[in-house]
């Protein structure tokens, strides 16, 4: 197993700096002051980068050359607490010349399915996570392309969606 483990200080009003065992620091803060991070935004902003990680890892071994990637991550978050998120969409955009619509989109359903633990965790609860793709081919022979992947959640664990 391996542990991970941060300490979250106060540093005055509703601000707290988060030192994780990384090394790296945090800023956290409420909308009042603004001077941080929102915890709630910081987690699309984790499930965006944990699945742009593995797109990323799993299209450089398909060879796909990706010049131009953007992730487009909108939740709907309820008004009655716990405020939770009851969906999110996830759109992975991407560009290159030669990329293929069939190796991306099995890229991002690997993300979803097997490796990605942030869309683990969120899937495993309340939210239905939507994985989607708008794929541009650039070159010779150009296209453009979109569409749904898959949908994970909510209260279904991911490994088993497959």
């Amino acid at each position: 197993m391996n542990e991970k483990h941060v300490e979250l200080v106060l540093e005055g009003d509703m601000a707290f700096a988060a030192a994780m065992s990384s090394g790296h620091t945090f800023r956290f803060d409420d909308r009042a002051s603004n001077t941080g991070a929102s915890p709630v935004e910081t987690v699309l902003a984790a499930l965006a980068a944990c699945s742009a990680m593995d797109v990323v890892s799993i299209a450089l071994k398909k060879r796909q050359r990706i010049s131009r990637y953007v992730v487009h991550v909108t939740a709907t978050q309820r008004d009655a607490y716990p405020q939770v998120f009851p969906r999110i969409d996830v759109v992975h955009e991407i560009e290159g010349a030669g990329v293929s619509e069939a190796a991306i989109r099995r890229c991002i359903e690997l993300s979803a399915l097997k490796y990605c633990p942030v869309s683990a965790m969120l899937s495993a609860g309340a939210t239905e996570i939507h994985h989607r793709y708008e794929v541009r081919r650039t070159g010779a022979k150009p296209f453009e392309a979109e569409g749904e992947v898959v949908v994970t959640g909510p209260y279904r664990r991911p490994d088993i969606v497959a």
